[in-house]
């Protein structure tokens, strides 16, 4: 049977913790900034770790896990 491959934009968007849970970078941190509150800004800095739900469709997209 073939390898599944992995979505190579998952590759560069998501990290899987020890403990199995989906981190991502937010989103809405590119233009428009001048727009949104300084705390908005705030609040998206970092990785955030994603919904279980959108979690599990991001491991299905990378089949044999995320190495970096």
């Amino acid at each position: 049977m073939p390898k599944m491959k992995t979505k190579s934009s998952v590759k560069k968007r998501f990290k899987i913790t020890a403990t199995g849970k989906v981190l991502a970078g937010p989103g809405n941190k590119r233009h428009g900034l001048i727009n949104r509150t300084q705390k908005a800004k705030r609040t998206n800095r970092g990785s955030q770790t994603l919904e279980p739900q959108d979690g599990r469709t991001v491991k299905q997209w990378a089949p044999y896990g995320l190495s970096r």
